[in-house]
């Protein structure tokens, strides 16, 4: 079993949540988080250097101030992984910086509270 901690912007939350839902794969955690990756974005600059203004384009990759994002946990079987990859891919690829990341980890065991159930068996199977 894999672990897929995805960062996705803060406005593609309810898009993702469907797609994975619409994939088969209900389970998951999300959380708030503050981040920035290497291109270092301003959001605002951003708007401003895809309307053409110079002075953004000029300022772009100066900002070190952290952004707003989403953290998305999904725990699913080895097999599921390629699938749940591609799906957040596919919602949020826009191909301007700040798309987000997706991390694959390995996850040892998985353990049901409720039923005591441990292993695959208590993740999405589809």
């Amino acid at each position: 079993m894999k672990e897929v901690m995805a960062i996705v912007r803060m406005n593609m939350m309810n898009q993702t949540k469907r797609a994975l839902s619409e994939a088969g794969i209900s389970s998951m955690t999300a959380k708030e988080v503050l981040g920035r990756g290497k291109g270092l974005v301003d959001y605002k600059l951003l708007e401003g250097a895809e309307k053409g203004y110079e002075e953004a384009v000029a300022q772009l990759g100066q900002s070190q101030r952290l952004i707003p994002k989403r953290l998305i946990l999904v725990v699913v079987p080895d097999k599921l992984v390629s699938k749940v990859v591609k799906t957040i891919v596919k919602v949020n690829k826009t191909g301007k910086s700040g798309d987000g990341k997706i991390f694959v980890m390995p996850a040892m065991n998985s353990f049901s509270v409720r039923t005591g159930e441990s292993g695959d068996s208590v993740l999405d199977e589809v």
